[in-house]
Order: structure tokens, then C-alpha cells, then sequence
């Protein structure tokens, strides 16, 4: 069934929507040094923050990701017109870590947190009172495409006249010093495909989309959704497996009713860490091989690090942007590619001129659960 996706909102470390599209044009790197750790045990000094609207960046507010999910579903919903009082409208929120971060706070500092408020209703029904239902969905990185497969199922099955699906997460200690256990050495920088990448750094944010069924003679939406593949290959804790990202890719083609030689955009997970990039790039290959010249493929979490359980949607929102612009921007920190990614058009030092009307986007998170949608613009 197609979708469309008729309201959007967003917050990165480079701001709003209308700030992060124009930071990634530029090839910004929002990347700074961590506020609110003790970095000296973390191994761990960098990270993409969100600022917030309270605090001076030194005290560090509770609950701040349910803050900015309440923000940016608020707005979508705003932007899509629907009504949650006269309509049937749900929300389904992908996270990793849903609100952790109280957790620990909780644990070492003695900040309470009510344990209802780790879940996210409270804060989408601040905004949004009178929605039918809020799901939170914990399902590592590739979280929100997982949210967005099951929106389009329940507008399928007719259990909903729109689905908000979004996504969230906030830097927490606990995996903040999982990632710096892995590196030899604290990772100066984010690097996507780079030969000599160093590893992965934290970003946070809020992402949100409004899905409605496809209708002829309605406005035209932002994007339509034609499918959303998944597959969990359980082939590791935390390392990928490319038969299963390629199952994801297929199974993905196949409920959208597209080629390889359909998709003229992907936007990759890109992770910049030791075994992501060369196992994404080699599935890349698989699938595309005999395309040639093939996608533009790039990757944003050089510019605003990878923020975990919202990097699916916030992928495909920068996927929507580049296909309705007609123009692509470059994969930040990557001038030199792995070998492994030799004949993939990489997106390198400029932005790259797009004509393409369907993309395909990626997510990939621990244990192989994996995500893959794809997506049409029409001008």
C-alpha cells in the first residue's frame, strides 16, 4: 500500500529542519565536545548535542528527549493539518534508549524520574491529547524505520486514518562509554566510508512524519512511502551481516514493486566504524551490481552523528529534501573511500546535482535488526 507523507518535522545538533538541510548543504560538521560527562572515563570526548531551549548547556535538563519528540510531532501533525480530536491518529515512536539518560541520573545523582515517563505518552500527549494511542518502540538504531513499517501497516489494515511515526534518543553515559571501550583512542571525527575511520560518535535529536493513505486528486504530499523492508538476521550482538542487510534491501524492492534500476538516491547508515562501512558498502554492491552508473549514495552522520533510534526517519526526511531540491549533500568527513566501496557513487566534497524521484534509505542496528524504505518524490 502506498503512503503519502504529508507532515515532517525535525531537531538535529544543527537546529531545525530548515537549519539542518541548509547545514548539510554546507557540509557542516556539527560535532562538539561532550557538556555533560566526565569525558576522562569514558574514553570519550565528542559528540553532536542538541541545544536546548532551557538551560545555559552546562546543567543538563530530564527528559530531553521526550522534549524534543513532543516538539517535532506537534509539529508535523501541525504541518500535515489532521485533527487527532475528529480523526483516528496514532504514534508510534522508534527509540534505542528511550529516556536512559533518566535512568542514570536517577541511579548516580538521585534526580527522580517517574517510570511512566520513560515511556513516551506523557510527552506526545502534552501536545497531542487526544491521539488514540502511543507505542514506543525500543529497537536499537534502525528503530524508527521499524515505526514507519508499522504505520504503513496499520493504515493497511484501516486501524488508523494516520500514524505519526517518529523517533528519539539523547546521549546517555552507559552508551557513551560502550563506544569509547571499542576505540583505541577517542574518535576526533565521524568519517562515513573513509579509509582510516576511527569509529562512531554520538548524535541525539527528535524526528517525526505524518502518514496518511494515498489518495488521487488530494494535495500532494511531501513524499509517498512505497515499502519499508525488515530483517533480523540475529548473526551478532553488534556486528553486521550482509546477507542480512541484502534481505532487508530486497524485501524492501519488493513490497515498494521497484528495480535496483529504479532507485536513483540511497541514503546509507554509514556509520564510520570499523566493520558498518565495508560490510553496507559490499551488500551496496550486491544489490546494484549491473546498474551502473548506479545511486548517488550518501550518508549524513558525519554532520550530526548517529542518533540512534531517529537516524532511519531522519535519513529519509534528508532523502525528501534532496530528491524534491534536486541536489544531494556530500557525506561529511569523507574524502578518501574504503576499498570496499569502490564503483558506489559517493557523494564527496560537494553537494551532487539529483534528478532521481526514488530513494532508498538505510538503518541498521545491533543484533541485525534491519530497516530499509523506500521512498518517491513527485514535483
Amino acid at each position: 500500500m502506498d503512503v503519502a507523507l504529508t507532515g515532517a518535522d525535525l531537531v538535529t545538533c544543527l537546529g531545525d529542519a530548515d537549519a539542518t538541510f541548509a547545514a548539510l548543504r554546507e557540509g557542516v560538521d556539527g560535532s562538539e565536545p561532550l557538556r555533560f560527562y566526565d569525558t576522562g572515563r569514558m574514553g570519550v570526548t565528542r559528540g553532536y548535542h542538541v541545544t536546548d531551549d532551557e538551560g545555559d548547556g552546562k546543567d543538563e535538563p530530564p527528559l530531553r528527549a521526550g522534549r524534543w519528540l513532543a516538539r517535532c510531532v506537534a509539529g508535523a501533525v501541525r504541518r500535515a493539518g489532521i485533527d487527532p480530536a475528529r480523526e483516528r491518529v496514532s504514534v508510534i515512536v522508534g527509540t534505542g534508549l528511550r529516556e536512559l539518560r533518566a535512568v542514570e541520573r536517577w541511579t548516580l545523582d538521585g534526580v527522580p524520574v517517574r517510570r511512566r515517563d520513560l515511556h513516551f505518552d506523557a510527552a506526545v500527549r502534552a501536545v497531542l491529547p487526544d491521539v488514540a494511542e502511543v507505542i514506543t518502540v525500543s529497537n536499537a538504531c534502525s528503530a524508527s524505520g521499524h515505526a514507519l513499517a508499522l504505520a504503513q501497516d496499520m493504515l493497511a489494515a484501516g486501524e488508523a486514518d494516520a500514524v505519526v511515526a517518529a523517533g528519539c534518543d539523547a546521549m546517555s553515559e552507559s552508551m557513551l562509554t560502550m563506544i569509547g571501550r571499542v576505540a583505541d583512542a577517542p574518535t576526533a571525527v565521524l568519517q562515513p566510508f573513509q579509509e582510516g575511520r576511527a569509529g562512531v560518535l554520538l548524535g541525539e535529536g527528535a524526528v517525526a512524519v505524518v502518514l496518511q493513505p494515498r489518495t488521487d486528486g488530494g494535495a500532494r504530499p511531501l513524499a509517498t512511502v512505497l515499502g519499508t523492508g525488515l530483517s533480523c538476521d540475529a548473526h551478532h550482538e553488534t556486528a553486521p551481516d550482509a546477507g542480512g542487510i541484502v534481505a532487508a534491501m530486497r524485501d524492501a524492492h519488493s513490497r515498494a514493486g521497484v528495480s535496483p534500476r529504479d532507485i536513483g538516491l540511497v541514503l546509507a547508515h554509514g556509520t564510520g566504524t570499523a566493520l558498518n562501512d565495508p560490510t553496507e558498502a559490499a551488500a551496496l554492491r550486491e544489490v546494484f551490481d549491473g546498474t551502473a552508473p548506479g545511486p548517488l549514495v550518501t550518508g549524513v552522520k558525519g554532520a550530526i552523528g548517529h542518533t540512534s533510534g531517529s537516524a532511519a526517519l531522519m535519513s529519509l526526511l534528508i532523502a525528501v529534501e534532496s530528491m524534491r531540491t534536486g541536489s544531494v549533500p556530500a557525506t561529511v568527513g569523507l574524502s578518501e573511500p574504503i576499498p570496499e566501496a569502490a564503483g558506489l557513487r559517493l557523494v564527496i566534497g560537494e553537494p551532487a546535482d539529483c534528478d532521481a524521484r526514488v530513494a532508498q534509505v538505510n538503518a541498521f542496528g545491533f543484533g541485525g535488526v534491519n530497516a530499509v524504505s523506500i521512498i518517491r518524490v513527485d514535483r
